[in-house]
């Protein structure tokens, strides 16, 4: 199973890709020196690892994402109740809402969830 857990400075690296994909590996090294200091060779170095666990692709000199922004967040999410909670979203809402008073806002997203997914 991929794993979908970066550390803070795997996603500022992650937010530059999606943020400027597709681009070159060169671009990327010098979005990477600019933006957090980097050495080309650990630009590389990250970029082979995420590579590696399917979130990127570097084919041709050319880096793209393997998934989107929006899909790496929403795996990284079910990965999270899964661990968490067994798996149960009422299990991770009601832990979420014993310390946060939803909004009325929130609420009517949410109620509007799940009509959206009712069968």
């Amino acid at each position: 199973m991929t794993e979908y857990k970066l550390g803070a400075v795997e996603m500022r690296f992650a937010e530059i890709i999606w943020t400027h994909e597709p681009l070159s590996s060169g671009q990327l090294v010098k979005l990477c020196e600019e933006e957090l200091a980097w050495k080309k060779s650990t630009t590389y170095t990250i970029l082979r690892r995420l590579c590696e666990r399917g979130i990127f692709q570097n084919e041709n000199s050319m880096v793209t994402s393997c998934i989107s922004k929006e899909e790496f967040y929403a795996r990284q999410s079910e990965a999270f109740v899964e661990e968490s909670f067994d798996g149960s979203l009422p299990r991770f809402l009601a832990a979420f809402t014993r310390r946060k008073k939803l909004s009325e806002q929130e609420i009517a997203a949410l109620q509007q969830l799940i009509d959206d997914n009712r069968g």
